[in-house]
């Protein structure tokens, strides 16, 4: 498979799953108390939202390098 054609497929599914999930979040810990022996954290969700102009453009990005892709042949 050529490297253009892959980067093509690659980005097609980025922007596809950029439009379907919309976002990430992770858990991370923090430290709320910490008083000498005593230790206490707590999880918070934070989350990254993704526009879906970003899932758009990686679609429409990596259907115009298939294309070009394929008529360099």
């Amino acid at each position: 498979m050529r490297p253009n054609t892959l980067l093509a497929v690659l980005l097609i599914a980025a922007g596809v799953a950029a439009l379907i999930y919309q976002g990430v979040s992770y858990t991370t810990r923090e430290k709320v108390v910490d008083v000498g022996a005593i230790h206490v954290t707590a999880e918070r969700t934070r989350s990254i939202s993704l526009p879906p102009v970003f899932g758009i453009l990686a679609i429409v990005g990596g259907g115009v390098l298939l294309v070009l892709g394929n008529r360099n042949r």
